[in-house]
């Protein structure tokens, strides 16, 4: 499982061009989904998401969560971080999971989110063709892969 998270002051997703969710400031988290993951991924990548110290204290240095500073978070699938350009030059996209398998984990992710950020989470409508706009502060964007726990 995989996270492209963006530091943002302020996101929103719409659908076919009608607004469908906005954050303010807080986290803009793409999430890619294989075949093999499981509960357990998504338990690291939750817990390790929510602690992440990627906010300013007042002295101006990364030393604050989304839960500390009171953030909003927008989780948007996005199967595309799973593509592969190793032949040619149009990307593959076999390693990531099919949604009857990526629509449970995405569903148990967005509950596991709630859960730390209640009232705080917004997101996306899995496998729809979304716009996603953002200002991403800093900029600040980190990936996280639970198959290479750091």
């Amino acid at each position: 499982m995989r996270l492209l998270i963006q530091r943002v002051s302020q996101a929103s997703v719409a659908i076919h061009g009608v607004p469908h969710a906005a954050i303010g400031r807080g986290l803009l988290v793409f999430l890619g989904i294989m075949p093999e993951d499981s509960e357990e991924d998504i338990s690291w990548l939750v817990q390790k998401l929510l602690q992440l110290r990627i906010f300013s204290d007042e002295s101006g240095l990364m030393n604050r969560s989304i839960q500390e500073v009171k953030g909003e978070l927008l989780l948007v699938s996005q199967f595309t971080l799973y593509a592969s350009t190793k032949k040619g030059n149009r990307p593959g996209f076999a390693g990531a999971a099919r949604p009857e398998t990526a629509i449970p984990l995405y569903e148990k992710m967005i509950g596991r989110l709630e859960e730390g950020l209640p009232g705080r989470v917004q997101t996306g409508i899995f496998g729809a063709d979304m716009q996603v706009a953002l200002i991403n502060d800093g900029p600040v964007t980190i990936g996280l892969d639970s198959r290479s726990r750091e």
